[in-house]
């Protein structure tokens, strides 16, 4: 009965833990850049049952023998291994602005690859987003809106002096007849970015990366200025799967509960002696 009670119990665990991936999915619907988390589901390992006994033979002595065999395997529940950010390309919406920029992906050489803009956080270290929510601060240097510097090809931050400036597909940002061009980075798999939260990822120690990759490395791209890349969520589909792990942590729950009736009778009224 306890195995029964445990299984349920992981299971309502596990869609707790989908119910906020995709909640959280929701939530970011209509955040420029926003890559969805796909959950995964795996069951804990199979358990073989196997019954073990003992057979008397009608001899003098009594004499024992095993008696065993096999009843079968005991599945004991299924649990979220990890939530991996789903990197494909999301729509553009235009927008009018100048500072916001999308970063299309024509052509790249891995299936699992993605291009990223290249960024500065507080402390310095570099990191990566698809989010091209651009703005200028007051000393004039391209950031993100939270103030991270926007990176050129050689890792310095790019200062436009204002608002006015233009961008080329092939991402060379003119200002005042200054050209900068755009610092960007490749990976061979998305998978091996790590979501830090506000768009923003960092390379896994597994992970590797190509800096400002080009036509040489079979990567094709193209940079839209006054466009935005929109969420890949799609809201129809995550609303739906919502419910759909709303319905089976209620049918976990209804199994707990059952099992745990049955306790309460075990306890209070098989076990009463009369």
């Amino acid at each position: 009965m306890l195995r029964g009670f445990y299984t349920a119990a992981a299971g309502m665990m596990a869609n707790q833990r989908m119910q906020e991936t995709l909640s959280n999915n929701m939530a970011n619907a209509y955040t420029p850049g926003y890559k969805a988390d796909q959950g995964t589901m795996r069951a804990f390992p199979e358990l073989l049952i196997e019954r073990m006994g003992s057979k008397t033979i009608p001899t003098k002595n009594g004499f024992k023998i095993p008696d065993g065999g096999h009843v079968g395997s005991l599945n004991t529940g299924v649990y979220m291994q990890e939530a991996v950010p789903s990197f494909v390309q999301g729509d553009l919406k235009e927008t009018g602005v100048g500072t916001d920029l999308a970063l299309v992906q024509n052509e790249v050489p891995d299936e699992s690859g993605s291009l990223f803009f290249r960024v500065q956080n507080e402390d310095g270290e570099e990191r990566y987003t698809r989010n091209g929510n651009f703005t200028v601060d007051g000393e004039g240097f391209l950031t993100t809106n939270l103030g991270y510097y926007v990176l050129d090809r050689n890792g310095d931050p790019i200062n436009t002096g204002g608002m006015e400036f233009d961008v080329s597909q092939d991402g060379e940002l003119t200002v005042d007849g200054q050209a900068f061009v755009l610092g960007l980075s490749y990976t061979p798999d998305a998978s091996q970015m790590v979501k830090e939260g506000n768009g923003l990822f960092r390379l896994s120690e597994e992970g590797n990366l190509i800096v400002n990759p080009g036509a040489e490395d079979g990567v094709g791209y193209s940079i839209r200025q006054h466009h935005l890349e929109r969420s890949n969520v799609d809201p129809n589909r995550t609303m739906t799967e919502m419910m759909n792990t709303y319905r089976s942590f209620e049918m976990n729950q209804r199994v707990l509960k059952a099992y745990d009736q049955s306790m309460q009778k075990a306890v209070t009224e098989i076990g009463r002696i009369s």
